[in-house]
């Protein structure tokens, strides 16, 4: 992924206001992210911690997403799976839940996927980062396959929001 900015960001948000685009908050470190290891740019919001955002990619052009991530229930400790990168996690996947873009979300339509509640697929994908042991599952299939089929699951995330 391209390195962006916060201009571009906020700019490329399509399921929220302009205004809710300018209010939110974008991480600070961006000079220090491993852009070259990223799919898509992810993060939580530090004074919100249901809310979540992400930017990819496609064709071309940078697109972003606010999401919403659903509580975590109490005592809740078993596996489950992210949608995009196929990680296990022991309480580490999240509903997140995005807004449709246009007259679909004013009217309240969303969409919902479990991804990664530190939205760091990339990075669990290419072993940059830990889920812990049995995280990963064998596969027969090339790293370059992986991070293509994680993109794919991506995509297909962000065209439901958009369509």
């Amino acid at each position: 992924m391209n390195p962006l900015t916060d201009k571009e960001i906020r700019a490329a948000f399509v399921n929220c206001t302009k205004g809710a685009a300018k209010r939110l908050s974008v991480p600070h470190d961006l000079a220090d992210r491993p852009w070259g290891d990223l799919d898509y740019l992810g993060w939580r919001d530090p004074q919100a911690p249901d809310r979540a955002y992400l930017v990819t990619e496609l064709g071309g052009r940078p697109t972003a997403l606010a999401l919403r991530a659903s509580g975590a229930a109490s005592g809740q400790a078993r596996r489950s799976m992210c949608s995009m990168c196929l990680t296990t996690h022991s309480g580490g996947v999240s509903l997140m839940v995005a807004p449709k873009a246009g007259k679909a979300g004013q009217q309240g339509n969303s969409v919902g996927a479990y991804m990664c509640s530190d939205l760091a697929c990339s990075l669990y994908v290419r072993g940059k980062r830990e889920a812990g042991a049995g995280a990963r599952l064998h596969e027969t299939i090339t790293l370059e396959e992986k991070i293509r089929r994680t993109v794919a699951n991506l995509a297909a995330f962000v065209d439901k929001v958009t369509a």
